[in-house]
């Protein structure tokens, strides 16, 4: 059986990524569902600091029975300079399955032609997918299909943008970014999806009738030193009060966090009570766990 990897979302058909938050959702009922086989290992690589990401991964393999063993740079051969295909080629005969989450998607890409068990891609500087997969199950959980509907990116043209371009090819929703000039999202992507997705500059015409809204923060990791450009380029693209009224009546919002309080969304909307912001960062867990069982049972 050939070896299944999730690289992008484009890499399970739109009936598998819907067989996979469908699962997601009976986990999250029921977190004794799933029992994988003993002794199951994922191997987690991390270049990139990470909250959700190494607790929800971690937490989900223990909880289905198996074991998540964390590796940074500093305590493997990948951050001498080893090459990634050697490093892919052992890993992957001493474990189960592998999530990376790095900088360059082609480590992912590399990694993934050399392993001989599945590989997930926990973030790069090009996509997250897991985070599309929790942000469509919480859409699901509370309004219900999103095939149809339009969402509104607010902000930068970033990985998480690009994984929402490919969301809507995917689960089938008109996109609508909006960003400033010369923080667009890659060209080719919107290229390739210009039946539904566009790019406004004013955030009120991508959020008019929308019934999502969802944005990042300004200043992604590596970025850091662009901040105070960023902060005035992005001026005026924050997911508000003001946004939400002119957004369907039963508009949801939704940030993949870290969030930043009065940039790229504001504390009302942050912390109002009513909220599904933690619902989408809680369904990490249930949606990567039903990933996980996916990629097994395929590969």
């Amino acid at each position: 059986m050939a070896v299944r990897h999730f690289l992008t979302l484009l890499d399970l058909s739109p009936a598998e990524l819907l067989q996979v938050l469908a699962r997601a959702t009976e986990m999250k009922l029921d977190r004794s569902a799933t029992r994988l086989a003993p002794g199951r290992v994922m191997a987690m690589i991390f270049e990139k600091s990470s909250t959700r990401t190494r607790v929800s991964f971690e937490a989900g393999m223990v909880q289905m029975g198996g074991h998540a063993m964390f590796l940074s740079p500093r305590d493997t051969q990948l951050g001498r300079g080893e090459p990634v295909e050697d490093s892919a080629r052992v890993i992957s005969s001493m474990v189960d399955i592998v999530m990376i989450r790095t900088f360059g998607h082609d480590i992912v890409e590399r990694f993934a032609a050399a392993s001989s068990v599945p590989v997930i891609n926990g973030l790069t500087d090009s996509f997250h997918p897991c985070q599309l997969l929790a942000d469509i199950q919480t859409y699901l959980e509370h309004r219900g299909p999103i095939q149809g509907k339009k969402v509104a990116w607010i902000g930068d043209g970033n990985n998480m943008c690009h994984s929402y371009i490919n969301a809507a090819r995917q689960f089938d929703f008109e996109l609508v970014v909006a960003c400033p000039e010369g923080y667009e999202p890659r060209a080719d992507l919107v290229a390739a999806n210009a039946g539904r997705v566009s790019i406004v500059r004013d955030p009120r015409d991508a959020a008019r009738g929308a019934h999502l809204l969802a944005t990042d923060v300004w200043a992604s990791m590596g970025q850091e030193a662009e901040q105070a450009r960023r902060e005035k380029a992005f001026t005026g693209f924050r997911i508000d009060r003001s946004l939400l009224d002119i957004a369907a009546s039963d508009a949801i919002y939704l940030h993949c966090l870290p969030a930043h309080r009065g940039e790229e969304i504001s504390a009302e909307l942050m912390d109002a009570p009513d909220t599904v912001i933690w619902d989408e960062a809680e369904n990490r867990l249930h949606a990567q766990k039903a990933l996980v069982e996916f990629l097994l049972g395929s590969s």
